[in-house]
């Protein structure tokens, strides 16, 4: 064993759960089928490290591979080097894969090959970087930037997921959400590297192909996006007796979607709210309904101070990340405390999401939390999700302008308006969709929507 070895704390839990599981099930394909034993992975992770044996301790190395079987046995094979991996989205563009290994840093990247092994490029740039893990964000400033990680901060976060939750090494995870991003790293593969929990590993969304796999693997955990939960709920299906806890973050769930799921499919779906700068933050443990965007309280380990006037709250304890790269942002992160920029308001029921800071919209110079509004938008009858955006405006600074999916005809939308918001909150236009275009996390930027808007109106 080597120093390395002794000195990262994932790398100790796994040795321990391999003592435990070694010969279970670890890793289920989506139709049922085992794919990796424990051992297997064990196995794998040391035939990978050879590959990575002229890199230097403390170099950043790029992986994009998805959810793939050999995606645990990589991050153990890079650990037990001293490497720092940085997963990436597979979806990623090649220029963007390049601009964000350069800001890193990263001196090689490995993705799949065609066969079952790995191949490793080799990049020049590259330095060593204090960390044992990077996370891709756009921090609070919507620049692309890294988040430092300890190891001990990961396990940190992937314990307090797993006893906030009552995850154990019982479960079985359905894994389709990414991977390679915060939510889907924090949910499945620390728990499964870290506690022993085996994970299902998929990424097909469509909806009757999620229910076969849910049927067939008998997942008893479904970490989910609202609007894979929204799509479900409207699915005609067979009941799934085995299927125990529905987690949903990544954007506010509607209230109409978790009744329809829980009507169809006699579970609840839990709000759960993180960050990828300080993982998990709170989750809506109980077995009520709770008010929209409502992600309960404080994760075990996680102390919440939350300022009720601006809407903002610290989160401290010892998942926060160490800082950003390249440049830090002290008073945002680090020192194990992280401020967020979303703004949330404090319930019987626990934290609702408010929106954020950033998305205000500057009508006259009056500001707009555009999250407001949708609530109210979400009353009208035929309306199964809204959101509000600003576009410039030569009068007023900017306009508010409501994206609608639903039944419902713009008439309606504007009398409602007239007769429940002031004339300032009240949206110009109303673009009426049969779905919002969320993107595979579940998320759609307010400014990235306002964009698709300018460019329909202005061909």
């Amino acid at each position: 064993m080597t120093p390395r070895e002794n000195s990262n704390p994932i790398l100790a839990s796994w040795r321990a759960v391999l003592a435990r599981r070694m010969r279970d099930a670890a890793i289920l394909s989506a139709e049922g089928r085992v794919a990796r034993t424990f051992a297997e992975i064990e196995a794998e992770a040391r035939g990978f490290g050879c590959a990575f044996e002229k890199l230097p301790p403390g170099a950043v190395v790029g992986v994009q591979f998805g959810n793939d079987a050999r995606f645990p046995a990589l991050m153990l094979a890079l650990w037990r080097r001293g490497l720092v991996p940085v997963p990436l989205d597979r979806s990623l563009a090649r220029d963007a894969v390049a601009a964000a290994l350069g800001m890193c840093g990263a001196a090689a990247i490995v993705r799949p090959n065609l066969s079952e092994g790995i191949a490793v490029e080799r990049r020049n740039g590259g330095r060593e970087v204090d960390a044992d893990f990077l996370k891709l964000t756009s921090g609070t400033t919507g620049a692309p930037r890294a988040i430092r990680f300890r190891a001990a901060q990961l396990l940190a976060d992937c314990d307090a997921v797993c006893d906030t939750m009552g995850i154990g090494a019982d479960d079985l995870n359905f894994g389709v959400i990414p991977w390679s991003h915060s939510y889907g790293f924090s949910n499945l593969v620390t728990p499964l590297i870290g506690r022993g929990v085996p994970v299902v590993a998929g990424d097909e969304h469509l909806p009757r192909a999620l229910l076969e796999g849910l049927a067939q693997t008998g997942a008893t955990v479904f970490p989910g996006l609202p609007v894979i939960f929204q799509k479900l709920a409207e699915m005609e299906s067979d009941p799934l007796p085995k299927l125990r806890l529905c987690v949903s973050a990544g954007a506010p769930l509607s209230a109409a979607t978790a009744e329809k799921f829980r009507a169809r499919f006699g579970v609840k779906i839990h709000g759960f709210y993180g960050s990828s700068e300080c993982g998990g933050i709170a989750f809506d443990a109980g077995d009520e309904v709770v008010p929209e965007g409502c992600v309960g309280d404080a994760m075990r380990g996680v102390r919440l101070v939350h300022d009720a006037e601006s809407g903002r709250v610290e989160v401290h304890g010892p998942a926060v990340g160490e800082g950003y790269l390249p440049e830090p942002e002290e008073s945002v992160l680090g020192s194990g405390r992280f401020v967020p920029g979303d703004l949330v308001r404090r319930t019987p029921q626990g934290f609702v999401l408010a929106g954020r800071v950033s998305d205000f919209i500057n009508v006259a110079g009056r500001k707009l939390n555009p999250a407001e509004i949708e609530v109210r938008l979400r009353e009208i009858p035929g309306v199964r999700d809204a959101m509000v955006f600003g576009v410039p405006s030569a009068l007023r600074g900017e306009e508010p302008v409501a994206c609608v999916a639903g039944d419902v005809s713009a008439a309606v939308l504007r009398r409602f308006c007239t007769a429940n918001l002031a004339a300032w909150q009240a949206p110009r236009d109303f673009w009426i969709v049969d779905a919002l275009p969320f993107d595979k996390r579940g998320k759609l930027g307010r400014r990235a929507l306002a964009e698709i808007y300018r460019a329909r109106a202005c061909p």
